[in-house]
């Protein structure tokens, strides 16, 4: 097993087990996580939220990035200036679209979550741009699964 430096399995998902979960996405949910797509800005539910608490992979819920990173961007989807563990991404050069971006993907079931960009505030100057729809999100006084 596969293990981060905060303790999740990282241990990379079958293509049975990620079948399993996606099977219950709706449209919008798959062409991001699975087709690599991008929600409209400024339509994410997880935009605007300013409750403390852990967001999570929708697909496999490893953590990814806490509340305590998050920031308003102005560009229309969640942001955060570093992932709740390094371990709980994985990035990937995306050369779609004609540019070269950073795509952020899940390290555990290689979903995409969205990109990041060297635009980001202090400390880490990173601005990791993600989709709501990629995310599900624990508040602090939840249980954590």
């Amino acid at each position: 097993m596969a293990q981060s430096a905060s303790g999740y399995d990282l241990s990379p998902l079958s293509d049975d087990a990620v079948a399993a979960l996606a099977a219950d996405l709706s449209p919008d949910e798959r062409s991001v996580l699975l087709d690599h797509g991008t929600e409209r800005a400024f339509c994410g539910t997880l935009l605007d939220n300013k409750t403390r608490g852990v967001y999570r992979c929708r697909l496999c819920e490893l953590p990814l990035f806490s509340s305590s990173a998050k920031f308003d961007s102005g560009t229309g989807w969640p942001s955060f200036f570093e992932p709740f563990d390094p371990d709980h991404i994985r990035c990937i050069e995306d050369r779609s679209y004609g540019m070269v971006r950073i795509e952020v993907r899940c390290a555990r079931c290689d979903s995409h979550q969205g990109h990041v960009f060297p635009d980001g505030p202090p400390p880490t100057g990173q601005r990791y741009c993600l989709n709501s729809v990629s995310l599900t999100f624990s508040a602090e006084s939840e249980d954590q699964p």
